[in-house]
């Protein structure tokens, strides 16, 4: 028996091999060195009386043909039937292993690289002949033997929505089919011991990241063992010689979800995400979509650019309805030309306007897409992915990013804008489901996104998805931002960013100030709660400044001010979720990196069950520390609130013991508000 493990500073992964496969026999939280052929025998049992002679540990890639009786990491055929191969051990170097069979013609490779505190896990299949995959595991893990599995459903404008479900007799699975890493089910999970919460416990979490749709499964066997998968979309790899799975990243908590979220958010930020200009502060967005959707009036929009600037905001984004004839959705994508209608002189003037005022200046595309009603699907009707009489999707159908003549077509169109403009950022927009889903469509997207960074080194993309439709790691490798969600309601965002801080840094999450009336809800939301809810990530503005009362113009330049002035260290801050003990009370700790700073985000979404607010423990502080504490928005405090309670009458010095075990005293306040509390390291 051939042991190995493979560490970080939170989580070991212990693997083993008689001379097959390998297997995972130890999955968990960090240990100390030891004995790992001790380990590996623990891993099996021998089981007397019964119909099975021995339970061997749960392999990287299940197979047919093992006596193993599970779901399979590995379904191919050739010619029409199905394989099981049986592969050997012939290279294992405790980090990348790879197994064959001959007879086959079948190399199956694993690889496992520790980064910081995850570990990223691929698993490559090669082929002699070529083989039709149905579906290919990344590397397969135990999963624990108590809690339950945590994870995701969503739809458009309610993204994040937070699941639970019980580990039970039989498979567990979640597949997002849409050619997207998902609305319905973004790929990822935690899988909890009893006992955890955000700040306590043991998670376990994995994160998939592929940006073309992926399935979960998660299984338990008659005989008690576990097993977690993750792929992409079954029967979305085709026919060829050579097939990867995504990066499976995973991470260990025994700190409670917290742990792992960190442990991600840390990853993406500085391993994962790379930054045409890293040394620069992260820019407030101006979005003019909500403010004038395809009017594209010059004056128009130098008016709301001044006024945009003049409550802070540092790049201007010229949204949907500059190009083509596009003065609604249903034509011209895939034009990309500029429309001389609304741009007779192009769109120099509106730039040099924008960048007159110290801002940067972005654009919209959306490449992938297409209108029959556009000049590109009259001339190019075989570029169009999926049956002609096709169900349409939002007007609009999927151009074949996998034809290397699409790529091309299209590099060339969005190359010359970016090239003979001063923009130094896209939005990048997919908002249609795949017609069938198709692995090939994400390595072409990805490839396209490779080549225009390379000719345009300097130029930033964001990853929006009719929202938050495609957000994984596969896509940041090739992006600087997400669009959470479409919903820029503040109580909605308030809630879908907090359960995306499992995930995301804040570095990454563009979050807007959104128009008083809500355009996605109808809800009106006093511009305060809109304020600090965008202050929480990277904060932009998306609505029509015009509209803007003279105090709620101040309320805006104030919190985008001290947005600016806290930016930085916020930058690289870990997003701490914290249990509340309110259901009413949403609240997050961004901690910063050498743990001499906080800011506490408190948001009461509804009315409280009690009359009083209860105490709100912190986390990660330093127990014998003592740390000054101060209500940033105390001047914010309802009528109501007649009491003075000590963080109403200035800064509180406390402990880090008594902050984490008793937590802070809240003052009263009203639904959909949200409270902003300073802390600093004395």
């Amino acid at each position: 028996m051939k042991t190995w493990r493979i560490d970080t500073p939170s989580q070991t992964l212990v693997l083993a091999s008689d001379g097959g496969v390998p297997a995972a026999v130890y999955w968990g939280p960090a240990l100390p060195e030891c004995d790992l052929n001790a380990i590996a025998a623990q891993a099996e049992v021998d089981v007397t009386g019964g119909m099975i002679d021995r339970l061997p540990p749960i392999s990287l890639c299940p197979v047919e043909g093992d006596s193993l009786h599970m779901q399979p990491g590995l379904v191919a055929y050739r010619e029409g039937l199905a394989l099981h191969p049986q592969f050997k051990l012939i290279d294992g170097n405790g980090q990348h292993f790879t197994v064959r069979d001959d007879a086959l013609g079948l190399t199956l490779s694993f690889a496992f690289d520790a980064i910081g505190d995850v570990i990223e896990a691929q698993t490559v299949i090669k082929a002699v002949d070529p083989i039709t995959l149905h579906h290919l595991s990344a590397p397969v893990l135990p999963g624990p033997q108590s809690g339950d599995i945590r994870h995701f459903s969503g739809r458009w404008i309610g993204e994040f929505q937070a699941e639970r479900s019980p580990w039970g007799p039989g498979v567990f699975k979640r597949e997002a089919r849409s050619g997207r890493s998902g609305h319905e089910h973004p790929p990822l999970a935690f899988f909890c011991e009893t006992g955890c919460t955000n700040t306590q416990g043991t998670a376990f979490g994995m994160h998939y990241g592929w940006p073309g749709g992926h399935v979960m499964s998660a299984e338990e066997l008659p005989d008690g063992r576990r097993q977690i998968q993750w792929g992409h979309t079954t029967g979305s790899h085709g026919t060829g010689l050579q097939f990867e799975t995504g990066r499976l990243v995973l991470s260990v908590s025994t700190t409670g979800l917290n742990g792992c979220a960190t442990a991600f958010q840390r990853h993406i930020r500085d391993d994962v995400v790379t930054w045409p200009k890293p040394d620069t502060p992260r820019p407030v967005h101006y979005n003019c979509w909500e403010a004038i959707y395809f009017d594209h009036d010059l004056d128009t929009l130098k008016d709301i650019a001044k006024r945009a600037a003049d409550l802070g905001a540092e790049r201007f984004v010229l949204d949907d309805g500059w190009f083509g004839k596009r003065d609604d959705d249903t034509s011209s994508l895939g034009d990309w030309d500029i429309d001389p209608r609304k741009w007779p002189d192009g769109l120099t003037p509106i730039i040099e306007h924008v960048q007159r005022l110290g801002m940067t200046f972005g654009l919209w595309f959306e490449p992938e897409m297409v209108n029959l009603d556009s000049d590109l699907a009259r001339a190019h009707p075989e570029w169009i992915l999926g049956g002609v009489d096709q169900i349409e999707g939002r007007q609009q159908r999927v151009l074949d990013m996998a034809n290397p003549d699409v790529r091309d077509h299209l590099f060339g169109k969005i190359s010359a804008v970016l090239g003979s403009h001063d923009i130094d950022y896209v939005k990048w927009d997919h908002n249609r489901l795949l017609p069938t889903p198709d692995a090939t469509q994400a390595h072409g997207t990805l490839e396209l996104m490779a080549r225009l960074r390379a000719a345009h080194p300097m130029v930033e993309i964001e990853s929006c998805a009719s929202g938050g439709g495609r957000i994984d790691t596969g896509i940041l490798r090739q992006t600087q931002r997400v669009w959470l969600s479409d919903s820029n309601d503040a109580l909605e965002r308030l809630r879908i960013q907090h359960e995306a801080a499992l995930l995301l840094p804040s570095v990454v999450t563009g979050s807007h100030v959104g128009p008083r009336k809500c355009h996605t809800s109808g809800r009106v939301t006093d511009i305060r709660f809109r304020a600090w809810v965008a202050a929480q990530r990277h904060v932009g503005f998306e609505m029509d400044p015009r509209e803007l009362t003279e105090d709620e113009a101040k309320v805006l330049r104030d919190v985008t001010s001290w947005w600016k002035d806290n930016r930085d260290w916020m930058r690289r801050a870990d997003i701490l979720r914290l249990d509340s003990n309110d259901d009413a009370v949403i609240a997050e700790q961004q901690l910063a990196e050498d743990g001499s700073r906080f800011v506490v985000f408190a948001g009461k979404a509804t009315s409280g069950t009690q009359i009083l607010p209860r105490p709100l423990r912190l986390t990660g502080l330093t127990s014998d520390a003592t740390y000054r504490i101060c209500l940033r928005n105390r001047g914010e405090a309802p009528g109501l609130s007649r009491a003075n309670p000590a963080l109403k009458q200035g800064p509180v010095e406390l402990s880090g013991e008594f902050l984490m075990r008793h937590g802070l005293t809240l003052p009263w306040s009203l639904p959909e508000t949200m409270w902003v509390l300073e802390g600093e390291l004395l």
